[in-house]
């Protein structure tokens, strides 16, 4: 009898977690892009490496591909350039993400951050959200191991393929 409880209430607190609604592929995107944050020792000694700004370049255009390949719009975001350079980070800004997609008339915001633990370890995320409620549509977040060209597509393209455009 345990087990049946406890299995029901499983089902209840988990089914909202996995249910996705459907996102309005016809809806406009502002990209906000993808901040890079590095933690790591060797970061604090040497300072940013030019292969990964190179590698948050490459995620962009890959997420920016995959969207626009789902039918997405992606906006200008140019009219809230100042605000946004003023912003350390999109993800972590109080809801400055909201007001500015909401300046331009977006169906959703995106973005996303890759921080380096080590250079062998690094976590990335991508979040989407509905402009209109402020709520988290989407959003996944992925350790990954190995500070390659590779390693960044791959643990981007996991996270496209099984959080957002899941079938």
């Amino acid at each position: 009898m345990k087990h049946i409880i406890l299995s029901v209430l499983l089902m209840f607190c988990a089914g909202p977690l996995l249910a996705q609604g459907a996102l309005d592929q016809h809806g406009s995107v502002a990209f906000f892009g993808i901040h890079f944050t590095d933690t790591s020792t060797e970061g604090a000694y040497f300072g940013e490496r030019p292969d990964e700004a190179e590698r948050i370049v490459l995620l962009e255009d890959t997420v920016t591909q995959a969207f626009k390949e789902q039918g997405f719009d992606f906006m200008d975001i140019s009219s809230v350039s100042e605000e946004l350079a003023r912003t350390f980070n999109p993800s972590n800004c109080y809801g400055c993400d909201v007001r500015m997609g909401e300046k331009l008339g977006a169906t959703y915001i995106l973005h996303g951050q890759v921080q380096k633990v080590s250079n062998l370890i690094l976590n990335m995320n991508l979040v989407m959200r509905d402009v209109t409620s402020g709520e988290i549509v989407r959003g996944m977040s992925v350790d990954i191991r190995s500070n390659t060209d590779d390693s960044w597509l791959r643990g981007m393209r996991y996270i496209l393929k099984n959080n957002f455009f899941k079938s």
